[in-house]
């Protein structure tokens, strides 16, 4: 009588979760036909912004990026069957669960000596995770790009002019407003920490560092904020709005106060009343999700005259491999990684980074302060990649991406190109010149020869590979 009374429960919660899954699908089915509107991202009113979000296709895509209905009806049907095929293995999860409880009581275990039952989630559960992460991101994007801005506060700390914006629903922002033309390259006789920080570099280093896989840079939108209504109206900060002034042709223009170009000279000034920018969503109050800074093994000097000990020591490597955090887990690859990020975009400007503290060492690098970041297409700085060169470690997703961006079909310039065109502010002009675009696959040739030099260094492939993927199928 009690099997009979288990069994009804069994298959009577089976279906509440049948129905239960079926309800999620409606509710996916709405949320998708929502995105396809608020992904697209709202005008402004003296510009005309036409942007697709399909990115199935966006490597094939070097000219023009369509958006057509045939497309959107395509993912659709797409994410529908793999929703049904997830709903088929969670029940498939479900029986094997009942099956594997059933042979655990027949051999004497239970949850109180067998620690309860565990099971890996399949890959389809993580298309569902994937879905929802999509939405966010647009509906992230679209607060950035469109949302009314009800303060505007200069940012303390830091060398630059960068404001912190404010939404209604209490939301802030990094904006940092154009200080140079895209085509502009970088003097050089500037030093690396004396570089202008562009707003387009922040935006193109979310899209490359979302390209090479590793989704580690806040979301950063560009966006046309007016000088006037926009930030002089609505900041409370009275040394701030000190220093507007109408320049000599009638343009709307301001400074702010900071260490380097902060002064009439270097004037951030709209045509006549908005000016293009960056805005990048803050990450959560240090209160709410701690954070902890690190300087980086491979910072450099900051001097005009002095080098840093990795600069000097071919074997530097060795001892950071044998120093907490390096010498566990993955922290020397992710670092790796962001060397290879900042190689690709040309950023000698990474002297720290952060993680969440929550995670303590199996946690995740936060990739972001991009502004130096692709100032000159004409020059590649080699001990960019130092971390890479002298402790000859990378992941193999990351190679295998990196294998991939180097084929024709999927060249990293045309997947870059594709991407950057989504951006409202690539309707004004590119927001890389096709100079920096193939500056990116010199580049990544580069990178992948030091992998493979790297490779013919060791003897076993696994002391260069980390394996975080499966089985290598070669070099």
């Amino acid at each position: 009588m009690r099997l009979c009374t288990r069994r009804r429960s069994r298959t009577l919660r089976l279906w509440l979760l049948i129905v239960f899954l079926s309800l999620h699908l409606l509710v996916v089915s709405l949320v998708l036909s929502i995105s396809h509107t608020s992904c697209e991202l709202h005008s402004y009113p003296d510009i005309q912004t036409s942007i697709s979000f399909s990115v199935q296709n966006a490597s094939a895509s070097t000219s023009t990026m369509t958006a057509a209905g045939s497309d959107t009806q395509e993912v659709e049907m797409d994410i529908t069957k793999k929703f049904f095929f997830l709903l088929a293995s969670i029940i498939f999860l479900i029986k094997t669960k009942q099956q594997s409880r059933i042979r655990s009581t027949k051999r004497g275990f239970s949850k109180k000596n067998a620690g309860g039952f565990r099971y890996k989630p399949r890959g389809d559960c993580f298309f569902f995770a994937k879905v929802r992460q999509l939405c966010f991101l647009c509906s992230c994007k679209q607060t950035l790009v469109s949302t009314r801005l009800t303060g505007a506060l200069q940012k303390s700390g830091g060398t630059q002019l960068k404001l912190v914006m404010s939404f209604p629903n209490y939301g802030q922002a990094l904006f940092k407003p154009m200080k140079q033309e895209r085509h502009e390259e970088t003097n050089v006789n500037l030093y690396y920490f004396s570089d202008f920080e562009r707003h387009n570099a922040e935006i193109a280093a979310f899209h490359l560092d979302k390209i090479l896989g590793f989704r580690r840079v806040p979301p950063v939108v560009g966006r046309l904020v007016n000088v006037i209504k926009e930030i002089k109206d609505i900041t409370t900060d009275h040394k701030l709005v000190t220093t507007f002034f109408t320049s000599p042709v009638g343009n709307a223009c301001f400074y702010g106060q900071c260490s380097y170009y902060c002064s009439t000279e270097h004037a951030i000034c709209g045509r006549p009343l908005k000016i293009e920018g960056s805005m990048a969503a803050m990450l959560p109050d240090l209160s709410f999700a701690p954070r902890r800074s690190w300087r980086s093994p491979w910072r450099r000097s900051y001097s005009r005259s002095k080098l840093a000990q990795w600069e000097m020591d071919s074997n530097y490597c060795d001892s950071i491999k044998t120093t907490p955090p390096y010498d566990r887990g993955t922290r020397l690859v992710d670092l790796i990684d962001m060397s290879i990020l900042d190689f690709l975009m040309s950023n000698m400007d990474r002297h720290h980074y952060e993680t969440f503290e929550k995670f303590g060492n199996d946690t995740f690098l936060i990739h972001f302060d991009n502004g130096r970041a692709f100032g000159r297409h004409s020059n590649d700085e080699p001990s960019i990649l130092a971390p890479l060169v002298q402790c000859c470690r990378v992941r193999r997703s990351t190679l295998l991406r990196l294998h991939l961006l180097s084929l024709q079909s999927y060249r990293m310039s045309d997947v870059m190109r594709a991407s950057l065109s989504q951006d409202p502010l690539a309707v004004v002009a590119p927001l890389l010149t096709e100079q920096h675009l193939s500056a990116l696959d010199r580049r990544l040739e580069t990178v992948i020869k030091t992998i493979h030099d790297c490779l013919q260094q060791h003897q076993h492939h696994s002391d260069v590979i980390h394996d975080d993927i499966g089985d290598y199928p070669g070099a």
